[in-house]
């Protein structure tokens, strides 16, 4: 197993094991680049993901690696830049277990993009169809076509892929051309750098001289006033010299709270494509694929098997397969669909108890409405459609009766709590973007 098929297994258990917001905050754009007896480098995006690991995420990551790579660690190396920051570990009296010599991943290049993110290695079915044509088209004409692209969807289903695959199409036709690749956190923390140490001009140049900007997440820029100043004069400065613009987001642009309305007229300029989880035969199709990659051989009965078992994202499937690849190669033993099932079963999150009082508050946070004009009489229809959503969970994830939702929502009448239960669950099986934002929501209610 490799040093990246060992890394991608560890953000699969991660990802599960934290909430979506900590793990997309922190564990992006991170890498395990060496993994040499008991010695492990990785690879961070900024001293402030460094010095988060040394001080929050370095047990779980360490017992997290030991146990899918299936042997001690001595130290772990949180790199930035060629520097390093060395966490020692209490030494493990178990006996190491012989693994795979690593090749190592790649590296990303001073533009940021990763040279594996490429559209031919991108699995194209029914619920990324028009993001990736439209990714295409951009790679094919930067500036011209759908510009800004604003792609969005939740966590783990190929949106830094596509990003990234823009960058390199563009830089493999035309290698003058100036990409880069950032996360909104790094935008913001470089826009924060700057106006303490007086760099303006550094900062500018920087954002507004390249061809082609690329910024992954760009929902975190919401509550940053001079972030949101900042990147409202880089947007400008780029589009009105016909440079391209590809943004990605977990919602759609409109449900980004407090973010500003000349930002929100921009996103709509061009094209915004939202992806949905893989169906059954894509995820069938991206299980192939990265057997196929790694020179893996698995049952058929397997990989369908796990594709109807996961369905949320793609990261999810890389990383029970390279579990079950890992233990192929250590234990010399084929995984049989018995193994399978365990392992897939022991993954498996257990949710934990929520109540109505946390539905209002999830539901108010992600519409950005206060809980008290959700719990009122306006019957307007921005309040109306959020109300029902707090319903609809309140009796599916809740089971509660109709009588006490209606009680929940100021009294209202049990027949108003059926009707919204019922009128989200017809429109959530018609409209992809509702049933996306309804699992968002509930990712946050039961994640944190």
């Amino acid at each position: 197993m490799t040093s990246e098929e060992l890394w991608q297994a560890a953000l699969g258990e991660l990802e599960i094991a934290l909430s979506k917001a900590n793990f997309t905050t922190w564990f992006k754009n991170t890498a395990l680049t060496q993994f040499e007896n008991d010695q492990v480098t990785i690879s961070v995006p900024n001293t402030f993901t460094k010095a988060w690991f040394e001080k929050k995420y370095h047990r779980a990551i360490l017992d997290t690696l030991q146990r899918i790579g299936g042997r001690p660690i001595k130290t772990i190396t949180y790199q930035v830049g060629g520097r390093s920051s060395f966490a020692a570990v209490p030494a493990i009296t178990m006996a190491p277990i012989s693994a795979p010599a690593s090749r190592g991943v790649a590296s990303t290049t001073g533009n940021g993009l990763n040279p594996r993110y490429v559209f031919s290695t991108f699995i194209v079915g029914k619920g990324n169809e028009l993001p990736h044509a439209a990714a295409r088209a951009v790679a094919a004409r930067p500036g011209a076509a759908y510009n800004p692209l604003f792609i969005y969807g939740g966590v783990g289903l190929g949106k830094t892929h596509l990003i990234q695959a823009v960058g390199n199409e563009i830089l493999a036709s035309d290698p003058t051309k100036k990409i880069l690749y950032v996360t909104c956190e790094t935008f913001t923390n470089d826009f924060i750098h700057a106006v303490r140490g007086g760099n303006a001009k550094r900062f500018q140049d920087t954002y507004r001289g390249v061809d082609v900007l690329l910024i992954d997440d760009i929902q975190f820029i919401t509550g940053k006033e001079g972030t949101q100043e900042a990147f409202f004069h880089t947007f400008n400065a780029l589009h009105q010299t016909n440079k391209q613009l590809v943004l990605t987001s977990d919602r759609h642009p409109k449900a980004i709270p407090a973010l500003e309305a000349r930002l929100l007229s921009r996103f709509e300029w061009g094209m915004i494509a939202d992806i949905i989880s893989p169906d059954f035969e894509t995820r069938v199709a991206i299980l192939e694929a990265k057997c196929q990659e790694k020179q893996y051989q698995l049952d058929k009965n397997i990989v369908s098997y796990i594709a109807t078992m996961i369905q949320n994202n793609v990261r999810e499937l890389e990383g029970a397969l390279n579990k079950i690849v890992a233990f192929h190669q250590l234990k010399n033993i084929p995984p049989t669909l018995e193994f399978i099932k365990k392992m897939l079963a022991s993954s498996q999150p257990i949710r934990k108890s929520v109540t109505n009082k946390q539905v209002l508050q999830t539901v108010s946070l992600f519409f950005d409405i206060p809980q008290e004009e959700l719990l009122g009489k306006s019957r307007e229809k921005r309040l109306a459609f959020p109300r029902q959503i707090i319903m609809y969970l309140l009796r599916t994830e809740l089971q509660a009766s109709f009588p006490a939702i209606g009680l929940e929502l100021g009294g209202r009448d049990h027949t108003t709590a059926m009707h919204a239960c019922s009128k989200i669950t017809r429109e959530a099986e018609e409209d992809p973007k509702l049933k996306q934002d309804i699992e968002l929501i509930k990712q946050r209610l039961y994640n944190g």
